[in-house]
This record gives C-alpha cells, structure tokens and sequence, in this order.
C-alpha cells in the first residue's frame, strides 16, 4: 500500500508534534510520501495537475493538520478546493479517488474533555470534522478512523515521544479499514469452525 501524507502545518518548523511526527514518518520513505503543503506552495498558487497525479499514485491519504478554529488550516482547505475538481473527479475518465483511503491525523490544542458534550467545547472531533466526512462520501473515499493527539499545547516532550509510535502504527496499519479486519477474523473463525468439524 502507498500512502501520501499531507502534512499542512502553517508552522511546522515551530511545530512540537507534527514536526515530531513528519520526522518518524520520513523513515518510512518506501511506504510513505510525505508533502509539506506550506512548504510547496509559500505563495498558495497550487499546481492541481501535480497533486492530482500525487494523489492518483497513492492508495491511502493521511490528512495531518493542527485543529485551528475547530477546522482544517487554511491551505489544506484551499488545496481541497482547487485539487478535487468535479472534472477531475466525476467527468471523462473520472472516479479518480473512489476506493482510495482518507485518514485524518489531527494534533489539537485543548484537553480530550473539552471536546465533548458539556466540555468547554463542547463537540466532538468527529462532529467538527464532519465536512470531511461528507467530502469523503461525496468523492467515494473510504472514510478510516483518525488518529487524534490530545493536549498539545502543553505536552511534554515525553508525552509527545510517547505518541510517536501510535501514530506511525496508525497511519502504516493495513487494516486500519474496520471491515478488513472484521473479515479476516471471520476468515480464522471458518477454519476453526472447519477444523474442530475434521
């Protein structure tokens, strides 16, 4: 499986987590590629035909981005705007991402309680991200579950060490798909159930 990551951090240079995350990712430059959006584009002027191709080569697209405004930054929004054209996606030759994978990996700010009812958010991450749900359904992308880090603005350097890990398994996992998992435990059950018959 390949997989492209989207890495669109305003500033990622400065960035604690996803500069952390982007630098474990490069290790696994046979499976991943990574394109930093801002470093790209520094004047937003999107080149569409290269990210469409981009895109197109890949079978799984890992959205990484810090929650800002309870949104997407503003770059990653422009970019999905300019690059999935109705053409490109539905006319002549078109279907161009149905089937492919789309997984958010989302460092946010606040604490995980926040973002609950009653919290001081009080909305879920899968509730503010909800455009991208739709979008995903809209374009026949396979809508995969996100990895979330939590607390990001006051975490510590061991804390953020500690998400490493998770978030590599996270975005490598071949069966981050909860249907091809839920198969191949069907798959093992049958041969038990066939064996025990023998």
């Amino acid at each position: 499986m390949k997989i492209l990551v989207i890495v669109a951090h305003p500033n990622l240079g400065q960035s604690r987590v996803n500069q952390r995350w982007v630098t474990e990712l490069h290790k696994h430059a046979g499976q991943v590629t990574v394109h930093e959006l801002y470093a790209a584009y520094p004047n937003k002027t999107i080149d569409i035909a290269r990210e469409q191709n981009l895109i197109a080569e890949h079978d799984r697209l890992v959205l990484q981005f810090p929650l800002q405004w309870y949104g997407t930054p503003s770059l990653l929004k422009q970019w999905l705007d300019e690059v999935f054209t109705t053409t490109w996606l539905f006319g002549p030759g078109g279907r161009k991402v149905a089937g492919k994978e789309l997984v958010l990996a989302i460092s946010i700010g606040g604490a995980r309680e926040t973002y609950q009812a009653g919290g001081l958010i009080g909305y879920t991450i899968s509730e503010l991200t909800r455009p991208l749900q739709a979008f995903a359904n809209q374009v026949s992308m396979i809508m995969l579950p996100y990895f979330k880090f939590y607390g990001a603005i006051q975490a510590t350097d061991e804390q953020i060490e500690m998400s490493t890990q998770p978030f590599i398994r996270h975005i490598l996992d071949p069966e981050l798909d909860p249907r091809i998992a839920r198969k191949r435990m069907f798959e093992e059950m049958q041969q038990k159930i066939s064996m025990a018959q023998k």
